[in-house]
Parts: structure tokens; sequence; C-alpha cells
């Protein structure tokens, strides 16, 4: 049972990394955007930006609800990075140590 448990918090693990990763390009294609640097009228550029949206929108969705962009920075991006990070390093290993634990394994 706990090589299942491993796996399935490997694959967790893995998700939450992917979250960042898209997290991150989606903040630097918004940046690149709004100085011109890539044009949205370009259907891949579209396209990509328009999969980084559906992705990440839910997840900053609740952080944009009580905190204000300051300026025209949008600090969503790096409080959700946060949370996700303090997710895969304080609970998801100790949460798959008890598991571990608890199933007797």
């Amino acid at each position: 049972m706990a090589p299942i448990i491993h796996i399935i918090f490997h694959v967790i693990n893995g998700l939450f990394s992917l979250i960042i990763l898209a997290l991150i390009i989606n903040a630097i294609l918004s940046w690149l955007v709004a100085f011109n640097v890539i044009n949205t009228r370009n259907p891949a550029v579209w396209r990509i930006m328009d999969l980084l949206d559906r992705i990440t929108a839910p997840i900053l969705a609740p952080f944009r609800a009580f905190i204000p962009p300051l300026g025209g920075l949008d600090l969503s991006y790096i409080v959700a990075y946060l949370v996700i990070q303090g997710i895969q390093i304080y609970l998801l290993g100790p949460a798959e140590q008890n598991l571990t634990l608890l199933v007797g394994g």
C-alpha cells in the first residue's frame, strides 16, 4: 500500500509544479503583452495565453478577491506561488509520511 501512496503524492507534487510553471509563464506573457513585445492578435500567442488563463484563472481568483493590484502590478501571482510552494514543502511531505504510517507501510 505504501508504494501506491508514494505514487499518488508524487503525482500531486508534479501537478503543483505544473501549476507553478503555468503561473510563471502566464505572468511573463502578460508582461510581454503589456509592454507590446508580443501581440495577442497572433493566433498561436492567443491560444497559448487563453490556455494558460483557463488554467490559472481559477487558482488566482480567490487571491484577486482580497489583493488589489498595486499600480497595475498583480500581486496575486506572487501570493499564489508562495501558497503553492508552502503546500508542497510543508504539507505534502508530512501528509505522505503520516498516511504511510497510518496504513502501516
